[in-house]
């Protein structure tokens, strides 16, 4: 139930941004929010709830690496990706290109086998190559159908992918390092809503009072899908988080179609295909894997 309230709360996330930027003014005094205001309260309404979420936990003084200079600075370089990632996803939603942004998840997690290969020294087995050609395969047919790179889910899936790369080789929990980056990213959050105000173009605390609220639900639909996972992934096996991730991607790409409207033709139909074929082989491969490395263990004479 935390797996699914997770990976569909990041599915249908798009409506919210959707709504949040295209919203209808309640009053006459309620002025129209834009992309970077969005992004700046997710990030500021962030560092509030998980200061308030670790301290709840007691986990708080984990969050003192200022202490760690070599570990501030890694967590530098994973808050410059995240900061494209959020604001990438963002900006898809208001021009109404979220089945790109699908399409960048899907392929995110053959990015990450890729990454892996090129700088951690992962060997790829022989499915794993087929899995990532397809899905190449899918993004160099949808680039030459449309005579332009789907820069949008590029974007996502590259930019998801190195930082997993450099959070899995960074010791440090997940919620701290969350804590950690968009703390690095408060200053500038705080400077674009204070630049966005003096422009008389920020919308926070110069319409209704919920208005405001629905602006500052940006900390929680960004923390609370993030708590829901932590949770999920402390009770299941990783193969089952592995076939979760991808129903925030089709929860994203059956809202874009179906809900709001965005065209998905033919070219898409065969990208996506053999985009989707890629992770199947993938996914298959990962749970014979698997299998095989427990029947080894199971094997192991205990000494």
């Amino acid at each position: 139930m935390y797996g699914l309230l997770a990976y569909g709360a990041w599915g249908f996330s798009p409506l919210y941004y959707k709504l949040l930027i295209h919203l209808t003014p309640e009053t006459a005094r309620d002025p129209q929010v834009n992309s970077l205001e969005v992004l700046a309260h997710r990030v500021i309404w962030s560092v509030l709830l998980l200061l308030v979420w670790l301290w709840c936990t007691g986990d708080l003084g984990q969050a003192r690496v200022w202490r760690r200079p070599r570990l501030w600075a890694a967590l530098a370089g994973t808050t410059c990706l995240i900061a494209i990632n959020w604001g990438t996803f963002v900006y898809a939603v208001a021009i109404g290109q979220v089945t790109d942004a699908s399409l960048g998840y899907f392929i995110n997690p053959l990015v990450s086998v890729l990454l892996g290969y090129l700088f951690l020294g992962e060997r790829l087995r022989g499915t794993q190559v087929a899995s990532v050609a397809l899905a190449a395969s899918g993004v160099a047919f949808l680039t030459w159908s449309n005579g332009s790179v789907p820069v949008i889910a590029l974007t996502l899936a590259f930019s998801f992918g190195f930082y997993g790369m450099l959070r899995k080789i960074v010791p440090v929990e997940p919620r701290v390092g969350l804590l950690v980056e968009v703390t690095h990213l408060l200053p500038l959050a705080l400077g674009g809503a204070w630049w966005l105000s003096v422009r008389g173009e920020g919308v926070f605390l110069r319409g209704s009072v919920g208005f405001d609220l629905t602006l500052a639900l940006c900390g929680v639909v960004t923390v609370v899908p993030l708590f829901w996972f932590t949770l999920a992934a402390r009770r299941l096996r990783l193969a089952t988080v592995g076939f979760m991730q991808y129903l925030a991607p089709t929860g994203q790409l059956l809202l874009a179609v179906l809900l709001l409207g965005e065209a998905f033709d033919r070219v898409d139909q065969v990208s996506f295909s053999l985009i989707w074929l890629g992770l199947a082989l993938y996914s298959v491969d990962a749970i014979r894997f698997a299998q095989r490395e427990r029947s080894r263990a199971a094997q192991v004479p205990l000494e």
